[in-house]
């Protein structure tokens, strides 16, 4: 069947994710153009239904960017950052106890004192409000899922997905056709692992000069605690137990707002034991005895799961290209340590907004914005991620006790001296390519969840509100399935059904074969599969519409 054409329209800047750095970028292009008396023409476009439905972080987040953004944030009535850390508290875990580290052994980068402890969600909500008073356009549930270029190869913007496509790829009687959104720029803020960052990145070989990435998985749930038990302010961090030490990872739990507390758990997705699984791993956290009286007579109210780009500043791809540029996560601007990025997020949108304006006002289009590119690792960010730069690559050459205690080490000289004994550490192999065979490691085996305190997958997607049409065409793609069946199962033992923490695939046994299912309604959009598959055969596309999780308060 031939498609109809598209209907077009045009924009001075397409921004891609309604996320912190999507929408610091067109507030600030906004904000110039007031100032200058001038008219930029900003659109947002964003995959989820509404304006932060997809967003998920810890969060602690350091304000900085807010500060630099809209300076009068603090005194709005309605500002969705209430609760100030009061106190920080870090440990180290063991099976039955463990050991509170003090605060004065960790560098002042570490320090979340004038931090704020809330919900990135209700972060972005803001965020969205105020570009839309600027006159900032935005598209919630329109997914882009192509990048156009003209005959020059530039990217001169968008196409969002057409509606209405059966699950078997034929037209339904609803079909719509996407729009193309053409601009000037394009400005991709997907998030970690975007695929039309990654397509853009393969393409113009953004990363031909930079380490691989490397990524984390974050699982959280929220929970409202009884008064007793809620001390506002209170940041905790573990690290150890029950991950092994050469598995990489730690935890959170965050006291804010009314009653809540968020609690999560990131795993490096590096670990080499393909019967590990972050989820499981996350709920026998919450037994430990140090943690567990936190949730007595507790409700969980909220699940998610996401990516977290790793790689920092080595790891850093090349973030501009003819006719755009990549901000934010799909950046990777995420600081591991300090277990933060939305501040990051946030200051690269401003920074590449003010590239952006000049670039506009000069009467240019779809060439590279070359001062975005240029300025970024003398600002803010370049500071915050390099002093940080080796302890993602000590932590996974050396294991969580060496390699942690040599990358404290190695923050004191960058902090104190400026310098580091190791120079500039390379990440070693890529997260997909660290997985071992099956008959080369000791199966994990998990305790059946309790339903009180420890939880199954299925029960956890139900509370992240995820829905997607039933009728559309899976957005899970298997490139090769013979050689998932071959290897993915064969030989790695089918860890997909374990690294996904949404339930999405199963390896199900048939009259002594054995069938790969794919569960796609149950995506959170966490993109793990798209990292972990250990041949790289699995690619994670845009969904039909707004489909996906809805998050409150997350």
């Amino acid at each position: 069947m031939e498609l109809p054409e598209r209907e077009a329209m045009d924009f001075d800047v397409v921004v891609v994710g309604a996320g912190p750095a999507g929408l610091a970028t067109a507030i600030h292009l906004k904000q110039l153009a007031t100032e200058a008396g001038a008219d930029v023409s900003v659109v947002v476009v964003e995959k989820g239904g509404e304006v932060g439905a997809h967003i998920l972080s810890g969060a602690v987040i350091d304000p900085i960017g807010l500060d630099r953004l809209l300076p009068d944030w603090r005194e709005d009535p309605d500002r969705p950052l209430r609760t100030e850390v009061t106190k920080d508290e870090f440990m180290f875990l063991g099976p039955a106890g463990g050991i509170s580290l003090p605060n004065i052994a960790f560098p002042r980068l570490m320090s979340n004192h004038g931090n704020f402890v809330g919900s990135l969600s209700n972060v972005t909500k803001y965020l969205g409000r105020k570009a839309e008073e600027l006159g900032v356009e935005i598209y919630p549930g329109f997914p882009a899922a192509e990048v156009l270029y003209d005959d020059n190869g530039a990217v001169v913007g968008i196409a969002t997905g057409d509606l209405g496509i059966a699950r078997n790829g034929e037209p339904r009687g609803d079909f719509t056709r996407g729009m193309e959104l053409r601009a000037r720029y394009t400005v991709l803020a997907e998030g970690a692992r975007g695929s039309l960052t990654k397509h853009v990145i393969d393409r113009y070989k953004l990363n031909q000069n930079s380490d691989h990435q490397k990524y984390g998985l974050g699982v959280k749930e929220l929970w409202q605690v009884r008064p007793e038990k809620f001390r506002p302010g209170l940041v905790q961090h573990t690290m150890g137990w029950p991950l092994p030490n050469r598995a990489g990872g730690g935890s959170w739990l965050y006291h804010f707002d009314d009653h809540l507390v968020s609690v999560g758990f990131v795993t490096h997705l590096n670990y080499e034991n393909p019967t590990l699984s972050p989820f499981e791993e996350f709920q026998r956290f919450k037994t430990h005895p140090m943690i567990r009286e936190v949730f007595e007579g507790a409700k969980r109210i909220g699940y998610g799961a996401r990516a977290i780009m790793e790689g920092g500043w080595q790891s850093v791809p090349k973030l501009v290209f003819p006719g755009g540029c990549l901000v934010g996560d799909s950046a990777g601007f995420v600081n591991v340590p300090r277990i933060k990025g939305s501040h990051n997020a946030v200051l690269s949108g401003i920074l590449a907004a003010k590239a952006l304006f000049s670039a506009v006002a000069a009467d240019r289009r779809q060439d590279e914005i070359s001062e975005y590119e240029q300025g970024w690792r003398g600002s803010e960010i370049g500071y915050d991620l390099k002093r940080v730069r080796n302890v993602k690559p000590l932590w996974s050459r050396y294991g969580t006790l060496l390699g942690v205690g040599l990358g404290g080490i190695d923050m004191w000289l960058n902090e104190l001296a400026g310098l580091s004994l190791f120079g500039t550490l390379r990440h070693g192999k890529p997260d997909h390519a660290c997985t071992k065979p099956l008959k080369d490691v000791k199966p994990i085996r998990y305790p059946k969840p309790d339903g009180v305190l420890t939880f199954d997958r299925l029960s956890s997607v139900y509370l992240s509100n995820t829905n997607h049409e039933e009728d559309q065409p899976v957005h899970l793609q298997v490139k090769d399935p013979e050689l998932q069946k071959r290897s993915e199962h064969d030989v790695f033992g089918g860890p997909s059904a374990r690294y996904c923490p949404a339930g999405v695939y199963e390896w199900i046994e048939e009259g002594g074969t054995v069938r790969y299912q794919i569960n796609a309604q149950n995506c959170v959009h966490c993109k793990t599969c798209d990292i972990k598959d250990p041949n790289q055969n699995i690619n994670w596309v845009t969904p039909e519409g707004p489909g996906g999780p809805n998050y409150i308060n997350m």
